[in-house]
C-alpha cells in the first residue's frame, strides 16, 4: 500500500481523507488537473531549516510561494534556508515531492499559510499519490501556527 505512514497518521488524528493515485505528473498544474482541484487546492509541504538540526514544515497553497520576509518576521529569525533533497529526506523520512507532516519521522513544528482551507490535496509520502483532506481540520490536527506567510507564485 502506498503512503502507509501518512495514512496511519491521518487515521490516528481522526481525519477523514481520500487517497488518490494520479501517477507520474510533470507539473503542479498537471497534478491539479488529475486531482480535479484548482492549483491552490494542492498544498505543498516545504521543509525549512531554521538552524542546525532545527526544521519546520510550511504548508503552502500550490499557486503561492513562501514569502521569506513574512516567515522570518513570524518566527523572529534572520536566516532560514531550504535544505537539499537528501537532508529533507533525512529530516522527514519522505522524498521531496511527497513530503507531508503526517507520518513524518520527526514531528517538526508546522506553519500553515492562512489560505490552507477547504478540501486540499497533501503529499502522501509516495510519488503520484495525493491525500485529500479538509485543510482547516488538517491544520488544527497538526497544531499549526496559521499566518499569512506566502505571496503569489
Amino acid at each position: 500500500m502506498t503512503g502507509e505512514r501518512a495514512i496511519a497518521a491521518l487515521e490516528a488524528a481522526g481525519l477523514e481523507h481520500t487517497v488518490r493515485t494520479i501517477g507520474k505528473v510533470s507539473s503542479l498544474a498537471e497534478a491539479a488537473a488529475a486531482l480535479g482541484v484548482p492549483p491552490a487546492g494542492i498544498v505543498k509541504t516545504l521543509v525549512v531549516r531554521r538552524a542546525e538540526d532545527d526544521y519546520l514544515f510550511v504548508l503552502v497553497p500550490g499557486d503561492r510561494t513562501i514569502s521569506w520576509p513574512k516567515l522570518r518576521a513570524l518566527l523572529g529569525v534572520q536566516r532560514m534556508s531550504m535544505p537539499d533533497a537528501s537532508v529533507a529526506k533525512e529530516a522527514t523520512g519522505y522524498e521531496r515531492g511527497t513530503i507531508t507532516p503526517f507520518g513524518s519521522t520527526h514531528a517538526w513544528p508546522v506553519v500553515a499559510d492562512e489560505r490552507v482551507v477547504g478540501p486540499v490535496s497533501l503529499g502522501s509520502g509516495t510519488h503520484g499519490v495525493g491525500i485529500t483532506v479538509d485543510g482547516l481540520a488538517a491544520v488544527e490536527a497538526l497544531g499549526a501556527t496559521v499566518a499569512d506567510v506566502t505571496e503569489p507564485a
